[in-house]
């Protein structure tokens, strides 16, 4: 079963992205029943993604690229249970890569770097532009983000 091992932070200095190229994302949340389902359009491609139940830092994730068209139409007519818009800019980072997103709209403001990890007790390494672990608060989770529409505080 695939597995995505995963750390989230907040981004202490945002100018990080300031030299690298994003990819504008909309993703919305089509269920909840203790897997979430959630459609994507991610520049000019679609994924429909199946997200399990995190235990640690860990879950069962399966991804699967969709035709944009059907991504964009499940996108607006069924994603009832929220969606965000974001900018995505990949950085590399030894031999891992993180991922930082600059949420836009409602969550403007909101800027977070997640990491995916080959196991658990890989070590993160000391950025000075990392800045609170918030692997665990699920506040920030991108399917709570879309139902609250707001920043955590």
């Amino acid at each position: 079963m695939p597995t995505e091992i995963e750390r989230k932070f907040l981004v202490r200095d945002r100018s990080i992205v300031s030299e690298l190229v994003g990819v504008k994302m909309a993703q919305g949340y089509l269920a909840d029943n203790g897997m979430i389902v959630r459609v994507r359009v991610a520049g000019d491609k679609g994924f429909l993604t199946l997200k399990g139940k995190t235990v640690g830092l860990s879950r069962a994730e399966f991804e699967y690229e969709i035709p944009l068209a059907d991504a964009q139409a499940l996108l607006a007519d069924f994603a009832t249970l929220g969606r965000i818009e974001k900018v995505r800019y990949y950085l590399p980072v030894n031999e891992l890569t993180f991922e930082i997103d600059v949420f836009e709209q409602e969550l403007a403001g909101l800027v977070t770097a997640e990491v995916e990890l080959p196991s658990e007790d890989h070590p993160v390494p000391p950025l000075d532009w990392l800045g609170e672990d918030v692997s665990h608060d699920p506040r920030y989770r991108n399917s709570e983000l879309a139902v609250s529409r707001t920043v955590p505080r």
